[in-house]
């Protein structure tokens, strides 16, 4: 593809183009139950009324800036594109602090929390350029999780591969089999840059989209939305409820009584910058 087909997303001086939007949990699945009142039912408390907060999103030296508002707060958030986009290629510099849970969201519905989220979970037991169905059938499809490497003062100085022995969230082996394609955690960790700027590129093609990822060009994952299988997962129902088209989204996820600030740490940040997009 010729330089001259990609587009920025982002002007590195405004949020123009771009919508802020709390993070209110929809359902597991088209015209399922409530995620909020499940994950509930399973002891994870959840910050309440979060239709009354967003989280906080700025521009700061040509990148944007999302944490939650207030730090510690808990109240998560995304950031929404005006636009919408069918088949294309996303490209987006990232740089999370440790622990953020955070993501990209694709095809995403514009007052709903369904789409495909490209997982950039930089946390104990976190995933990174795996996919997660939010109102999808909550799947998980990922190829590894990662967890901190520590120094002899205890200090987080890096990437691992987690421990699936007392992983807070294993990756199971039916979670590597939704991939048609899934990268061994140490290439991965290879590549990744410690406490710098971060590349992902993200391919999405078709009604039903074969979703890939790389970072900083390592190919990570990808996932075909039309033939997975998964607990809860209707490819007609996701065809009918996304359409071909969707919005492109950034989060800030909440805090739960589980996890708590292992999922969000007090004043955590994710920065974002150079987001181009290439459409197909």
């Amino acid at each position: 593809m010729a330089d001259a087909q990609w587009r920025s997303l982002f002007d590195g001086v405004t949020l123009d183009g771009w919508h802020p939007a709390p993070r209110v949990y929809g359902a597991k699945y088209p015209g399922g139950p409530s995620v909020a009142e499940l994950l509930a039912q399973r002891g994870f408390g959840l910050p309440q009324h979060p239709e009354r907060n967003l989280a906080r999103w700025h521009v700061e030296d040509g990148y944007i800036v999302g944490e939650q508002s207030a730090p510690g707060s808990g109240y998560g958030g995304y950031l929404v594109s005006d636009e919408t986009f069918g088949d294309f290629e996303l490209s987006i510099e990232a740089r999370p602090d440790w622990p953020a849970d955070t993501g990209i969201m694709v095809r995403r519905l514009l007052d709903d929390w369904a789409g495909f989220q490209i997982l950039l979970d930089h946390r104990e037991s976190g995933g990174i350029g795996g996919f997660f169905g939010n109102g999808l059938g909550s799947f998980a499809a990922l190829p590894f999780a990662i967890a901190a490497r520590r120094d002899a003062t205890g200090a987080v100085v890096g990437l691992r591969p987690d421990d699936p022995a007392t992983s807070i969230e294993p990756v199971t082996q039916d979670k590597i089999d939704r991939l048609s394609y899934a990268a061994d955690v140490d290439d991965f960790i290879a590549a990744w840059r410690w406490d710098d700027w971060n590349s992902f590129r993200i391919r999405c093609v078709g009604e039903l989209p074969v979703l890939t990822t790389w970072v900083n060009e390592v190919k990570i994952a990808e996932l075909d939305a039309a033939t997975m299988v998964a607990p809860d997962y209707d490819a007609e129902q996701i065809r009918a409820l996304l359409g071909p088209r969707g919005h492109i989204a950034l989060e800030v996820h909440d805090n739960d009584s589980v996890l708590g600030l292992a999922r969000w740490g007090h004043g955590a940040k994710c920065r974002w910058r150079n987001i181009l997009v290439c459409e197909l």
